[in-house]
């Protein structure tokens, strides 16, 4: 009965008076999305599939010639590839951390009953909604050593964050950490509010320890959201360029995402650039794979 309901138009509604059966009303939002997805997702993959095997040039009116594997055997055998990749896991790691550490503590301190509590949220969810390039130059001036306020608030009068090889990674990590903590603040904040209270009351009936309260209630029952959060923070971290891009230009910056810009649109490597891409890309999906796997785990304890 409740299927029949649901599966059949309302004879009174427009469609039914226009003759629309319910799979063309269906089709008619299907299809769109699809042809959209497939012009403007698909198609360009496979595209740029096909250019990896080739020593395509975009810069040049030569016709692409097919060079195998080349292209991937030349960037896997490349020294200045793999500082890209050490440079980008040390990125993320710094990242993602600070991102899980800040957000989670954030969240477990707005887990309460406080005065101005959405309104407090609120304001800590505006840096996750401001435009990276914003973000970036706001940062700029913040780390700038001659009146930046971050060297003043510290009284490191005026050091160089981000002319500094050895601080400039960092410099970008905190920034993206400041940007980004909101986000797992918000999924923490969801998964907190929904622990039963019940198991802290037992808790607290037993008297056990905020410790053990925090290590065997909290943490078990939230780490599955908090695994969803670092799983979206670490693709989009692999994949940063913004930020590394605006605030400096130090090698020691030079993540996999801007050696990839410089090689297709400053050298002109097409065919090159594309087959790092696919290395990119398929770095991301076994690094996702493998956080599934343990999200799985999680949830099946």
């Amino acid at each position: 009965m409740a299927t029949d309901v649901i599966t059949r138009l309302d004879p009174a509604s427009r469609a039914a008076r226009r003759g629309l059966s319910d799979l063309t009303i269906r089709n008619l939002f299907i299809i769109p999305t699809i042809l959209f997805l497939i012009v403007f997702n698909i198609f360009p993959l496979l595209y740029s599939l096909g250019y990896s095997f080739t020593d395509f040039r975009a810069s040049t009116n030569a016709p692409a010639n097919f060079v195998g594997l080349q292209n991937y055997r030349e960037l896997l055998n490349d020294p200045f590839i793999w500082n890209n990749f050490v440079i980008t896991a040390k990125y993320v790691i710094v990242s993602v951390a600070g991102q899980v550490i800040v957000g989670f503590g954030v969240a477990m301190l707005l887990n309460r009953d406080i005065p101005y509590k959405g309104l407090i949220t609120t304001l800590l969810l505006l840096p996750m909604m401001l435009s990276m390039a914003v973000v970036g130059l706001f940062w700029k001036l913040l780390y700038d050593p001659s009146f930046g306020i971050i060297n003043y608030a510290l009284g490191l009068g005026t050091f160089e964050w981000l002319a500094n090889p050895d601080m400039a990674l960092y410099a970008v990590a905190i920034t993206d950490i400041w940007m980004w903590s909101p986000f797992v603040m918000l999924l923490s904040l969801a998964g907190l509010s929904a622990v039963p209270k019940h198991l802290y009351e037992a808790a607290a009936i037993d008297r056990a320890g905020p410790l053990y309260t925090f290590f065997r209630i909290t943490l078990p029952l939230v780490a599955p959201i908090l695994m969803i959060a670092i799983i979206f923070r670490t693709m989009e971290a692999f994949k940063t360029f913004d930020l590394a891009y605006i605030l400096t230009s130090q090698p020691t910056t030079e993540v996999l995402s801007i050696r990839l810009y410089k090689m297709a649109f400053q050298e002109w490597q097409t065919g090159r650039s594309c087959a790092l891409a696919y290395i990119m890309l398929i770095v991301v999906v076994a690094i996702t794979n493998i956080y599934v796997k343990y999200l799985n785990k999680v949830k099946e304890r």
